[in-house]
């Protein structure tokens, strides 16, 4: 075999990228992708069909534009996103429009009408999105060429009302992607809990330093998290249709902040960890307690998807936290033992709480100190 010759690990494909280019992750996007599909199809053929035989337009080629870019394919369709983009593709409209009608077409007037549109833009919004949506639609209006003053300006506003209206009769759900997206973060946060208690059973520095740093990584994705929830109460507010999933939306949101809570204190216990871990003692009392911590968390993880897990899950981490007495259980310990336990009394409060029980509650929950 000669050396030039690609062996099975030099041509071998990534393997995210694998994952990307599978029938099986195509056939995923496609399945996760189809109510945007159906959303900008219906819109689109509705705002056309409307401008061209309704308004007797000739080529309503905005009416459709307008309708795909403010509506995409992304998850986060919520109104008021809809609108600001449909707001920035009919300023970059208005704004070809009059220089068309001043100045007329050609390759200058291209140039001025998209440096005109990207100013103003980004003047009325900070979002980059926006003066990008608004300059493609000035540049269709300069390069296609109509009869009638602001004719193309009535097409894009044909299109941005068909936009808003689908987002409203036709919503996307986004409660299963935020139900999954809600339980990949309490696995994450699982994963994190299982280093740090590993770290406290071997007095490992390594395996604490881990443990943290997954504890720091939780930020992203419950902050997207949040996103995506926000996205389907606005959803849920103006649609008939998606009314009835507000409450459980609320309920998520209740639960994520509440994880949002505890992660922040899960950071702080991982650097007490990561500091304990420095004198090679282990501490499996510690540890234990965490453990169990840890699966009241799975519970409430397994309650996104059925509220029935919810009071098995509260009850769980209240027996936990009816102990988490640190003077008892770290006595004749060092005071960094104490205020480890410690950091499991607000962590055990959070949890609580995202299974839904009132903070008063939580807190009377504990030994008092």
């Amino acid at each position: 075999m000669s050396g030039s010759e690609p062996t099975p690990e030099t041509t071998a494909v990534p393997t995210g990228l694998r994952a990307r280019l599978s029938p099986r992750g195509g056939a995923e996007r496609v399945r996760e992708s189809l109510p945007a599909i159906a959303q900008i199809t219906i819109a689109a053929t509705v705002a056309f069909a409307f401008a061209h035989y309704l308004l007797g337009h000739p080529v309503p080629l905005l009416a459709a534009t307008v309708t795909i870019s403010s509506l995409g394919l992304v998850r986060d369709a919520r109104p008021l996103r809809v609108l600001e983009t449909v707001v920035g593709m009919i300023v970059g409209i208005l704004i070809a429009e009059l220089i068309v009608l001043v100045a007329g077409i050609g390759w200058w007037q291209l140039g001025l009408t998209l440096a005109a549109t990207l100013i103003v833009a980004r003047f009325l919004s900070e979002q980059p999105a926006f003066a990008i949506a608004a300059a493609i639609q000035s540049a269709i209006v300069m390069v296609i060429p109509a009869s009638v003053p602001f004719l193309r300006l009535i097409d894009g506003v044909v299109g941005g009302i068909a936009a808003l209206l689908v987002t409203a009769l036709i919503p996307r759900s986004p409660l299963r992607a935020i139900t999954r997206e809600g339980a990949d973060v309490f696995a994450a946060f699982d994963q994190a809990v299982t280093t740090l208690v590993q770290a406290l059973r071997r007095a490992d520095p390594r395996r604490a330093e881990r443990g943290l740093m997954k504890a720091r990584a939780l930020q992203g994705p419950v902050d997207a998290w949040r996103a995506g929830i926000e996205s389907g109460i606005a959803i849920a507010r103006i649609s008939p249709f998606l009314r009835s999933q507000r409450t459980e939306f609320e309920r998520q949101e209740r639960i994520r902040a509440q994880l949002d809570l505890a992660i922040r204190n899960l950071r702080v216990i991982g650097r007490r960890v990561v500091y304990l871990c420095d004198d090679g003692v282990a501490r499996p009392v510690a540890a234990d307690l965490l453990t169990e911590l840890g699966a009241g968390a799975r519970m409430i993880s397994e309650s996104l998807a059925d509220i029935a897990y919810e009071p098995a899950a509260r009850e769980a981490v209240r027996a936990v936290a009816s102990r988490l007495d640190a003077a008892a259980l770290a006595a004749g310990r060092s005071s960094v033992d104490q205020n480890l336990i410690g950091a499991l009394r607000p962590l055990a409060v959070d949890l609580m709480t995202a299974a839904g029980m009132p903070t008063a509650e939580a807190r009377a929950a504990l030994p008092r100190t």
